[in-house]
């Protein structure tokens, strides 16, 4: 299959997409840069995944994009604490950090069945 039509992906490229948006004209260059960054790195590594050989290869990237959820959801809360950025879009935007995680740590405890 093709990542580009998992749920997954385009959950996660729709939410580095509203995070580009979100945090477009931003003056914190440094939290900008970095959670951009961590943004485009969740379908980034769903992409990466799903294009190895094997499964085990598989799960590292679907940990790795895990990963960047968390670092993701981090650096969210820290924008909006700081004020950098709208609280009532960054708060949806940590909803669906949250819950692209979840619906990650089931493909990888599925696929982890499968071995």
């Amino acid at each position: 299959m093709l990542f580009e039509k998992l749920k997954i992906w385009q959950r996660s490229a729709r939410l580095a997409c509203d995070v580009i948006e979100l945090f477009e004209g931003n003056r914190n260059f440094a939290l900008k840069d970095q959670i951009l960054r961590s943004s485009l790195s969740v379908p980034s590594n769903i992409s990466e995944g799903e294009e190895r050989e094997t499964l085990k290869e598989k799960i590292r990237f679907y940990y790795y994009a895990k990963g960047s959820c968390g670092e993701l959801l981090t650096q969210l809360l820290i924008a909006i604490e700081t004020s950098s950025v709208p609280k009532e879009p960054a708060l949806i935007l940590v909803k669906e950090t949250r819950e692209i995680a979840k619906v990650i740590a089931t493909i990888i405890q599925k696929d982890k069945r499968k071995k």
